[in-house]
Protein backbone atom coordinates (compact mmCIF):
# COMPACT_ATOMS: atom_id res chain seq x y z
CA UNK A 1 0.00 0.00 0.00
CA UNK A 2 1.14 3.64 -0.88
CA UNK A 3 0.32 6.61 1.69
CA UNK A 4 1.29 9.13 -0.52
CA UNK A 5 0.32 13.17 0.60
CA UNK A 6 -0.49 12.07 4.11
CA UNK A 7 1.98 15.09 5.67
CA UNK A 8 -0.82 16.98 3.76
CA UNK A 9 -3.71 15.74 6.47
CA UNK A 10 -2.89 18.30 9.22
CA UNK A 11 -3.24 21.26 7.78
CA UNK A 12 -6.63 20.45 5.53
CA UNK A 13 -7.96 18.32 8.81
CA UNK A 14 -7.56 21.02 11.60
CA UNK A 15 -8.89 24.00 10.47
CA UNK A 16 -11.91 21.80 9.30
CA UNK A 17 -12.32 20.09 12.94
CA UNK A 18 -12.21 23.28 15.08
CA UNK A 19 -14.64 24.45 13.06
CA UNK A 20 -17.12 21.69 12.50
CA UNK A 21 -16.37 19.65 15.98
CA UNK A 22 -19.42 18.48 17.65
CA UNK A 23 -19.99 19.67 21.02
CA UNK A 24 -19.72 16.25 22.84
CA UNK A 25 -19.35 15.86 27.19
CA UNK A 26 -16.10 14.22 26.94
CA UNK A 27 -14.73 16.91 25.05
CA UNK A 28 -12.68 18.57 27.70
CA UNK A 29 -10.14 21.51 27.88
CA UNK A 30 -7.66 20.03 29.31
CA UNK A 31 -9.02 16.01 28.62
CA UNK A 32 -9.25 14.44 31.53
CA UNK A 33 -8.41 10.81 31.27
CA UNK A 34 -11.08 8.88 32.99
CA UNK A 35 -13.46 10.92 30.90
CA UNK A 36 -12.16 9.90 27.98
CA UNK A 37 -11.27 6.23 28.61
CA UNK A 38 -14.41 5.93 29.64
CA UNK A 39 -16.28 7.68 26.37
CA UNK A 40 -13.55 5.71 24.14
CA UNK A 41 -14.93 2.12 25.96
CA UNK A 42 -18.66 3.29 25.55
CA UNK A 43 -18.23 3.85 22.33
CA UNK A 44 -16.77 0.76 21.12
CA UNK A 45 -19.70 -1.02 18.46
CA UNK A 46 -22.02 1.98 20.29
CA UNK A 47 -23.33 5.40 18.40
CA UNK A 48 -22.44 8.45 19.83
CA UNK A 49 -26.43 9.77 20.34
CA UNK A 50 -26.94 6.31 22.77
CA UNK A 51 -23.78 6.92 24.43
CA UNK A 52 -24.41 10.54 25.81
CA UNK A 53 -27.07 9.31 28.13
CA UNK A 54 -25.09 6.84 29.67
CA UNK A 55 -21.70 8.76 30.02
CA UNK A 56 -23.56 11.21 32.20
CA UNK A 57 -25.23 8.56 34.15
CA UNK A 58 -22.52 6.76 34.81
CA UNK A 59 -20.16 9.52 35.80
CA UNK A 60 -22.35 11.01 38.45
CA UNK A 61 -22.42 7.46 39.78
CA UNK A 62 -18.87 6.53 39.55
CA UNK A 63 -17.16 9.83 39.18
CA UNK A 64 -13.65 8.94 39.43
CA UNK A 65 -11.57 5.86 39.19
CA UNK A 66 -11.57 5.14 42.97
CA UNK A 67 -15.42 4.76 42.69
CA UNK A 68 -15.34 2.63 39.92
CA UNK A 69 -11.97 0.60 41.28
CA UNK A 70 -14.83 -0.05 44.58
CA UNK A 71 -18.42 -0.45 42.36
CA UNK A 72 -19.86 -3.95 42.59
CA UNK A 73 -21.05 -6.61 39.73
CA UNK A 74 -24.85 -4.96 40.08
CA UNK A 75 -24.05 -1.71 40.31
CA UNK A 76 -21.87 -1.50 36.91
CA UNK A 77 -24.01 -3.69 34.86
CA UNK A 78 -27.01 -1.94 35.89
CA UNK A 79 -25.33 1.41 35.21
CA UNK A 80 -24.70 -0.44 31.35
CA UNK A 81 -28.21 -2.10 30.82
CA UNK A 82 -29.09 -1.55 27.32
CA UNK A 83 -25.40 -0.52 25.95
CA UNK A 84 -24.36 -3.98 25.20
CA UNK A 85 -21.13 -5.92 25.27
CA UNK A 86 -21.21 -6.60 28.27
CA UNK A 87 -17.42 -7.41 29.34
CA UNK A 88 -16.27 -3.97 27.98
CA UNK A 89 -17.49 -2.64 31.81
CA UNK A 90 -16.49 -5.52 33.70
CA UNK A 91 -12.90 -4.68 31.82
CA UNK A 92 -13.40 -0.90 32.82
CA UNK A 93 -13.51 -1.80 36.17
CA UNK A 94 -10.49 -4.41 35.85
CA UNK A 95 -8.26 -1.71 34.74
CA UNK A 96 -9.48 0.79 37.30
CA UNK A 97 -8.42 -1.58 40.21
CA UNK A 98 -5.33 -2.32 38.17
CA UNK A 99 -4.90 1.61 38.29
CA UNK A 100 -5.58 1.78 41.71
CA UNK A 101 -2.88 -1.27 42.59
CA UNK A 102 -0.29 -0.48 40.69
CA UNK A 103 -0.75 3.17 39.90
CA UNK A 104 -1.57 4.50 43.20
CA UNK A 105 -5.01 5.56 41.38
CA UNK A 106 -3.29 7.83 38.59
CA UNK A 107 -4.08 7.21 35.02
CA UNK A 108 -1.07 5.90 33.10
CA UNK A 109 0.54 8.18 30.73
CA UNK A 110 2.81 6.35 29.25
CA UNK A 111 1.26 4.20 25.63
CA UNK A 112 2.71 1.18 26.87
CA UNK A 113 0.79 1.83 30.55
CA UNK A 114 -2.14 2.48 28.61
CA UNK A 115 -1.94 -0.51 26.48
CA UNK A 116 -1.35 -2.84 29.41
CA UNK A 117 -4.77 -2.19 31.24
CA UNK A 118 -7.47 -4.75 30.65
CA UNK A 119 -9.78 -4.32 27.60
CA UNK A 120 -7.69 -1.73 26.01
CA UNK A 121 -6.80 -2.47 22.33
CA UNK A 122 -4.32 -0.46 19.97
CA UNK A 123 -6.88 2.00 19.36
CA UNK A 124 -8.31 2.76 22.33
CA UNK A 125 -4.74 3.53 23.83
CA UNK A 126 -3.81 5.65 20.95
CA UNK A 127 -7.33 7.83 21.53
CA UNK A 128 -6.19 8.08 25.04
CA UNK A 129 -2.60 9.14 24.82
CA UNK A 130 -3.39 11.69 21.97
CA UNK A 131 -6.51 13.04 23.30
CA UNK A 132 -6.18 12.89 27.00
CA UNK A 133 -2.24 13.54 27.26
CA UNK A 134 -1.09 14.62 23.70
CA UNK A 135 0.72 12.38 22.65
CA UNK A 136 1.74 11.59 19.15
CA UNK A 137 0.04 8.45 19.11
CA UNK A 138 -2.78 7.40 16.49
CA UNK A 139 -5.99 5.74 16.66
CA UNK A 140 -6.79 3.45 13.97
CA UNK A 141 -10.44 2.21 13.98
CA UNK A 142 -13.44 1.77 11.31
CA UNK A 143 -13.57 5.83 10.64
CA UNK A 144 -9.97 6.23 10.50
CA UNK A 145 -9.31 3.23 8.26
CA UNK A 146 -12.15 4.51 6.09
CA UNK A 147 -10.49 8.04 5.79
CA UNK A 148 -6.90 7.06 4.81
CA UNK A 149 -7.51 4.35 2.13
CA UNK A 150 -9.93 6.38 0.71
CA UNK A 151 -7.38 9.76 0.37
CA UNK A 152 -4.56 7.26 -0.24
CA UNK A 153 -6.91 5.53 -3.17
CA UNK A 154 -5.87 2.13 -1.55
CA UNK A 155 -7.31 -1.46 -2.59
CA UNK A 156 -5.45 -2.92 0.24
CA UNK A 157 -8.24 -5.51 2.82
CA UNK A 158 -8.75 -3.57 5.71
CA UNK A 159 -8.97 -6.47 8.23
CA UNK A 160 -5.42 -7.57 7.81
CA UNK A 161 -3.49 -6.39 10.83
CA UNK A 162 -0.72 -5.54 8.70
CA UNK A 163 -2.83 -2.88 6.87
CA UNK A 164 -4.09 -1.40 10.42
CA UNK A 165 -0.89 -1.37 11.48
CA UNK A 166 0.75 0.04 8.08
CA UNK A 167 -1.58 2.98 8.18
CA UNK A 168 -0.61 3.88 12.53
CA UNK A 169 2.60 3.89 11.29
CA UNK A 170 2.32 6.65 8.96
CA UNK A 171 0.20 8.61 10.71
CA UNK A 172 2.30 8.65 13.45
CA UNK A 173 4.87 9.71 11.53
CA UNK A 174 3.03 12.56 10.32
CA UNK A 175 1.40 13.23 13.65
CA UNK A 176 0.86 17.37 14.50
CA UNK A 177 3.16 18.05 17.37
CA UNK A 178 1.50 20.47 18.72
CA UNK A 179 -2.03 19.25 18.22
CA UNK A 180 -2.06 15.80 18.74
CA UNK A 181 -5.84 15.49 20.53
CA UNK A 182 -7.14 17.71 17.88
CA UNK A 183 -5.66 15.31 14.63
CA UNK A 184 -6.84 12.30 16.27
CA UNK A 185 -10.19 13.92 16.74
CA UNK A 186 -10.63 15.54 13.08
CA UNK A 187 -9.67 12.14 11.88
CA UNK A 188 -12.14 10.55 14.01
CA UNK A 189 -15.02 13.31 12.99
CA UNK A 190 -14.39 13.22 9.22
CA UNK A 191 -14.93 9.44 9.08
CA UNK A 192 -18.21 10.01 11.32
CA UNK A 193 -19.63 12.90 9.78
CA UNK A 194 -18.17 13.42 6.54
CA UNK A 195 -16.50 10.20 4.72
CA UNK A 196 -19.31 7.82 5.76
CA UNK A 197 -19.44 4.37 5.11
CA UNK A 198 -22.29 1.85 3.23
CA UNK A 199 -23.66 4.90 1.19
CA UNK A 200 -22.44 7.67 -0.38
CA UNK A 201 -20.25 10.23 1.43
CA UNK A 202 -20.29 13.89 1.38
CA UNK A 203 -17.47 15.13 -0.71
CA UNK A 204 -18.80 17.99 -1.65
CA UNK A 205 -18.50 18.96 2.10
CA UNK A 206 -15.21 17.34 2.67
CA UNK A 207 -11.42 19.31 3.64
CA UNK A 208 -9.55 16.07 1.80
CA UNK A 209 -11.71 16.10 -1.43
CA UNK A 210 -9.11 18.44 -3.50
CA UNK A 211 -6.28 15.69 -2.24
CA UNK A 212 -8.56 12.34 -1.75
CA UNK A 213 -7.62 10.05 -4.57
CA UNK A 214 -10.81 7.86 -3.96
CA UNK A 215 -12.67 11.11 -4.78
CA UNK A 216 -10.67 11.85 -7.81
CA UNK A 217 -10.85 8.47 -9.74
CA UNK A 218 -14.62 7.58 -8.32
CA UNK A 219 -13.98 4.80 -6.43
CA UNK A 220 -15.61 5.74 -3.34
CA UNK A 221 -18.22 3.28 -3.81
CA UNK A 222 -15.13 0.72 -3.90
CA UNK A 223 -12.89 1.94 -1.18
CA UNK A 224 -12.35 0.44 1.93
CA UNK A 225 -11.94 -2.83 0.72
CA UNK A 226 -12.86 -5.68 3.22
CA UNK A 227 -12.94 -9.33 3.11
CA UNK A 228 -16.69 -10.63 3.87
CA UNK A 229 -17.65 -11.53 6.54
CA UNK A 230 -19.16 -15.34 7.18
CA UNK A 231 -22.69 -15.46 7.44
CA UNK A 232 -24.12 -15.37 11.05
CA UNK A 233 -25.40 -18.44 12.17
CA UNK A 234 -29.10 -18.42 13.39
CA UNK A 235 -30.58 -19.83 16.65
CA UNK A 236 -33.84 -20.44 17.70
CA UNK A 237 -34.66 -19.85 21.34
CA UNK A 238 -38.41 -20.07 23.76
CA UNK A 239 -38.28 -17.46 25.94
CA UNK A 240 -40.25 -18.19 29.62
CA UNK A 241 -41.67 -15.45 31.70
CA UNK A 242 -42.64 -17.00 34.61
CA UNK A 243 -44.35 -15.24 37.42
CA UNK A 244 -45.35 -15.99 40.88
CA UNK A 245 -47.50 -13.41 43.07
CA UNK A 246 -46.19 -10.21 40.92
CA UNK A 247 -42.67 -11.37 40.85
CA UNK A 248 -40.50 -12.85 37.78
CA UNK A 249 -38.33 -15.50 37.60
CA UNK A 250 -34.60 -14.75 36.26
CA UNK A 251 -31.80 -17.05 35.89
CA UNK A 252 -27.77 -16.60 35.82
CA UNK A 253 -26.03 -17.52 32.10
CA UNK A 254 -22.89 -19.56 32.49
CA UNK A 255 -19.77 -17.92 33.65
CA UNK A 256 -18.22 -18.47 30.39
CA UNK A 257 -19.39 -17.97 26.62
CA UNK A 258 -21.96 -15.34 25.03
CA UNK A 259 -23.55 -12.95 27.89
CA UNK A 260 -21.14 -14.42 30.54
CA UNK A 261 -22.58 -14.23 34.20
CA UNK A 262 -25.48 -11.61 33.16
CA UNK A 263 -29.15 -12.44 34.17
CA UNK A 264 -31.60 -14.12 31.49
CA UNK A 265 -35.30 -15.16 31.55
CA UNK A 266 -35.30 -18.76 31.55
CA UNK A 267 -35.59 -20.62 28.01
CA UNK A 268 -35.36 -23.44 26.42
CA UNK A 269 -34.13 -24.46 23.13
CA UNK A 270 -35.84 -23.96 19.75
CA UNK A 271 -39.13 -22.56 19.25
CA UNK A 272 -41.91 -25.13 20.77
CA UNK A 273 -45.12 -25.14 21.50
CA UNK A 274 -47.38 -24.44 24.94
CA UNK A 275 -47.77 -28.13 25.29
CA UNK A 276 -43.82 -28.77 24.77
CA UNK A 277 -43.28 -25.63 27.47
CA UNK A 278 -45.76 -26.92 29.72
CA UNK A 279 -43.95 -30.44 30.11
CA UNK A 280 -40.62 -28.96 31.18
CA UNK A 281 -42.54 -26.92 33.61
CA UNK A 282 -45.66 -28.43 34.92
CA UNK A 283 -46.04 -26.20 38.26
CA UNK A 284 -46.99 -23.45 35.90
CA UNK A 285 -50.94 -22.86 34.78
CA UNK A 286 -52.20 -19.82 32.57
CA UNK A 287 -49.79 -20.14 29.83
CA UNK A 288 -50.04 -17.63 26.93
CA UNK A 289 -48.01 -16.37 23.96
CA UNK A 290 -45.54 -13.59 24.11
CA UNK A 291 -43.38 -11.30 22.76
CA UNK A 292 -41.57 -12.43 19.42
CA UNK A 293 -37.90 -10.57 18.92
CA UNK A 294 -34.78 -10.98 16.93
CA UNK A 295 -31.07 -10.23 18.11
CA UNK A 296 -28.12 -10.10 16.09
CA UNK A 297 -24.55 -10.43 17.84
CA UNK A 298 -21.73 -10.06 15.72
CA UNK A 299 -21.69 -13.60 15.08
CA UNK A 300 -24.87 -15.35 15.41
CA UNK A 301 -28.96 -14.15 15.61
CA UNK A 302 -31.31 -15.33 18.35
CA UNK A 303 -34.98 -15.72 16.95
CA UNK A 304 -36.84 -15.77 19.75
CA UNK A 305 -40.80 -16.54 20.67
CA UNK A 306 -41.88 -16.63 24.09
CA UNK A 307 -44.49 -17.68 26.70
CA UNK A 308 -45.45 -16.37 30.10
CA UNK A 309 -47.09 -18.54 33.21
CA UNK A 310 -47.94 -18.32 36.51
CA UNK A 311 -47.15 -20.46 39.47
CA UNK A 312 -47.94 -20.47 43.46
CA UNK A 313 -44.79 -20.54 44.38
CA UNK A 314 -41.27 -19.44 43.21
CA UNK A 315 -39.66 -22.61 41.23
CA UNK A 316 -36.32 -24.09 42.51
CA UNK A 317 -32.94 -22.69 40.74
CA UNK A 318 -35.25 -19.39 39.46
CA UNK A 319 -34.56 -16.20 41.22
CA UNK A 320 -37.80 -14.01 41.35
CA UNK A 321 -37.27 -10.12 40.95
CA UNK A 322 -40.58 -7.56 41.09
CA UNK A 323 -40.74 -5.10 38.11
CA UNK A 324 -39.12 -2.35 39.86
CA UNK A 325 -36.65 -3.98 41.05
CA UNK A 326 -35.21 -5.80 38.08
CA UNK A 327 -31.14 -6.39 37.78
CA UNK A 328 -29.47 -5.56 34.33
CA UNK A 329 -31.02 -7.73 31.85
CA UNK A 330 -29.07 -7.64 28.39
CA UNK A 331 -30.64 -6.17 25.35
CA UNK A 332 -31.27 -9.08 23.87
CA UNK A 333 -34.25 -9.77 26.32
CA UNK A 334 -35.67 -6.33 26.02
CA UNK A 335 -38.73 -7.16 24.28
CA UNK A 336 -39.72 -9.80 27.23
CA UNK A 337 -38.66 -6.89 29.99
CA UNK A 338 -42.06 -5.93 32.35
CA UNK A 339 -43.52 -2.46 32.06
CA UNK A 340 -42.28 -0.51 35.12
CA UNK A 341 -45.52 1.06 37.12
Amino acid sequence: MTLQDLDRLPELLLPWYQDNKRDLPWREIPAEPYHVWLSEIMLQQTRVEAVIPYYHRFLEALPDIPALAAADDETILKLWEGLGYYTRVRNLRAAAQKIMEDHNGIFPSSITGIRALPGIGDYTAGAIASIAFGQCEPAVDGNVLRVITRFAGAMDDITKNSVKQQIADGLRSIYPSGDPSGFTQSLMELGALICLPNGTPKCAECPLQNACSAHRNKLTDLIPVKKPKKPRKEEKHTILILSSKGKIALRKRPEKGLLASLWEFPSLPGHLTKDQVSQHYPACRHWQRGPEAVHIFSHIEWHMHSFTAESPEELEGLQYFSPDQFPAVPSAFKAFLPLKK
